[in-house]
């Protein structure tokens, strides 16, 4: 097909959709993947008052939350706010409601960050039923879009059941879906693969071989980029409880064992060893180390059950490299390689509970863990949701990099971003990319394990949201980032904190007839706070303090040059230029005429910036005795700076 037949056909199409006369769901935003990052965009926007259409493939909602993941990726508990920490408090809630204060189950929930996936799933419903603007429809998967020059208008969604074939029209769509899809048919573009060396200045990128213990480079690493992807797994739902035990009677279909006999080498070389650093409260399950059963990562969650990961470390790891065509396939092929996925965990599992070339008392304390018969009823007791670590990712206004996550040079911060809507904490993490290789005996390539000692807590900018060629769309899971950056951003919480955001820009562009990407950045940061996210994070401030808002908005403004508010300390009349600067631009001279010289400054001088600027209740700001805190100049001139758009 010619370039022209294309643009005609896509006129065409447009024209079609307009006027229709097939009656067409129309919402004033429809959000596409009922992963959490969705779930948070429609419940946010529902909120808001605005009607929502929740669509997702699968017949259940929660992603890898609710299909497995049950031990919560988070490093810093305190950077990770609003409906993230809405979903864990119900979690715990949940246990203690349902067991009592002093069960063992509510010790196991460690606060709600550790949960069975039926769980998170039951918590997630319930946020999703409790909005009756939103309209969620299961099993339906995206069968084209619809744009009018530069601006998204609308897609088509086929329900798997009935076939039926729907249209959803909006003012704003959301693609929540691991994979990017919607943005992919809307016409956006995509990076796909790793990024070189060179391409960002990036020391991690490219193709890395890397001890894992001492985190140095190996030979053979080169930074050269390539389109390969981190290995998808299953994330396994396993119980130690015999009468809630589905064990595996055969093996799946199609398999080798060829496969698996790799994991007996690393044993025997001793890489099923414990961790040389613990790190305390991970949960890790210590009976499998230094046996084979170590293939797996295990963790305790309540009622007798574990959270599994399939263990990266092993050179005989062999799910690398059965993923490479999945983003841009189309489902009838995703579900083929994730059948392939499942039937080869599956066969792990299988593996260690059966082959006699496994140690006897190894082969036994495999057997002791199986497939919870109340997880997936469904599905046959195993995760419905692939591990997509992943996929597409959009080119958007901004792409976050390597650059972005670390402390640099001389810095008491990462970069600082006054579009921040979000903060981002894990560390760089990436699975390996490929099989084991002749003269590579320490690691797979790809693998990057935790860099939490370079990885610092960082400001996610609204625009790696926006893509950089279509309007009316927003991308808060395949957002714009390289591979190293997306191997921190990959995570539930932090997407849950993006979801958020890009539903609170949706409605703002609707109330103020604007596009996403002109949205007023000031006023979509007021209003994240006021739902309890997270902008900037501090090592030093506490949630419940009247300050805590001001700081984490004029932590993107610059005003912190390192993690410390120090929000009681007294603050300087330098700083509070400074600041005044930062602030108000032009508009500080005349106020900050006012506190010349040195010292610090004091509530006579606060109240006459007030009235100068003529801030209400001028008279009452500042104490009569003490000193003006830093939090508290920082509050008022939060409180008195506010606009329209907020």
């Amino acid at each position: 097909m010619t370039v022209l037949a294309i643009a005609y056909r896509a006129v065409a199409l447009a024209v079609l959709f307009l006027i229709s006369p097939v009656y067409a769901d129309e919402f004033d935003i429809v959000v596409v993947g009922g992963t959490p990052g969705g779930i948070a965009a429609a419940v946010t926007a529902a909120r808001q008052g605005r009607s929502v259409a929740l669509l997702e493939y699968h017949a259940h909602l929660g992603g890898m939350a609710a299909s497995g993941l049950g031990k919560s990726d988070v490093e810093t508990k305190e950077a990770i706010g609003g409906l993230w920490r809405e979903f864990v408090g119900r979690v715990s809630e949940h246990y203690v409601r349902t067991y009592g204060p002093d069960h063992e189950n509510v010790k196991l929930c460690r606060d709600g960050y550790y949960y069975e996936p039926s769980v998170a799933e039951k918590i997630f419903d319930s946020m999703v039923a409790e909005q009756p603007k939103v309209r969620v429809f299961r099993r339906h998967w995206l069968d084209g879009a619809v744009r009018i020059g530069n601006r998204l208008v609308g897609l088509f969604a086929k329900d798997r059941d009935s076939g039926v074939r729907r249209e959803f029209r909006a003012g704003v769509f959301i693609d929540a879906t691991y994979e990017g899809d919607l943005a992919a048919a809307a016409g956006a573009v995509f990076r796909l693969g790793r990024e070189g060396r060179a391409d960002f200045n990036e020391l991690h990128a490219g193709v890395v071989y890397m001890d894992y213990e001492t985190r140095t480079f190996l030979p053979g690493t080169t930074g050269e980029g390539d389109r390969r992807l981190p290995a998808f797994t299953y994330r396994l739902c396993l119980t130690k409880d015999e009468a809630n035990s589905h064990r595996l009677m055969v093996p799946p279909p199609n398999y080798d064992r060829s496969r698996y006999v790799g994991y007996l080498d690393d044993w025997k070389a001793g890489r099923f060893a414990p961790p040389k650093q613990l790190k305390e409260g991970i949960g890790y399950y210590a009976p499998t180390f230094g046996t084979v059963v170590r293939a797996l990562s295990m963790a305790d969650i309540p009622n007798g059950k574990l959270d599994v990961n399939i263990n990266p470390r092993p050179l005989g790891f062999p799910f690398t490299e059965e993923n490479y065509d999945y983003p841009e396939a189309d489902w009838t092929k995703r579900e083929e390689i994730s059948e392939r996925i499942r039937n080869l965990t599956l066969g792990l599992i299988w593996f260690l509970q059966n082959d006699a070339a496994i140690p006897a008392e190894h082969r036994q304390l495999a057997r002791q863990f199986n497939f919870p018969k109340d997880e997936f009823a469904d599905n046959r007791n195993f995760p419905w949701q692939l591990y997509v670590r992943e996929a597409r990712r959009i080119v958007g206004e901004y792409t976050l990099t390597e650059n972005d996550l670390i402390v640099g040079p001389a810095l008491g911060r990462t970069r600082i971003h006054a579009d921040s809507v979000a903060a981002g904490e894990y560390p760089i993490d990436s699975f390996p990319v490929r099989k084991r290789e002749p003269g590579h005996d320490i690691a797979l390539e790809g693998y990057i394990l935790m860099l939490e000692k370079y990885t610092q807590p960082y400001h996610i900018p609204y625009r790696i949201m926006v893509p950089k060629d279509v309007d009316g769309l927003l991308v808060p899971v395949a957002a714009s980032t390289t591979h190293i950056a997306f191997s921190s951003i990959r995570l539930e919480p932090t997407w849950m904190a993006l979801g958020q955001a890009a539903a609170m820009a949706a409605h703002l562009a609707l109330r103020d007839g604007v596009q996403p990407r002109q949205v007023a950045v000031e006023g979509l940061q007021r209003a994240l706070l006021r739902g309890g996210q997270v902008l900037t994070f501090f090592k030093d401030i506490e949630r419940a303090s009247p300050d805590y808002p001001a700081l984490q908005y004029f932590g993107t403004k610059g005003f912190f040059p390192d993690y410390h508010a120090q929000a009681r300390q007294p603050v300087s009349r330098a700083t509070a230029r400074e600041w005044l600067a930062l602030a108000l631009g032009s508009r500080a001279a005349p106020l900050a005429a006012l506190i010349n010289g040195d010292g610090n400054v004091t509530p006579r001088e606060l109240r006459a910036i007030a009235a100068q600027a003529k801030w209400p209740a001028s008279e009452a700001l500042g104490g009569t005795d003490s000193l003006v805190a830093r939090g508290e100049f920082c509050r008022v001139l939060y409180e008195n700076t506010i606009t329209r758009s907020d």
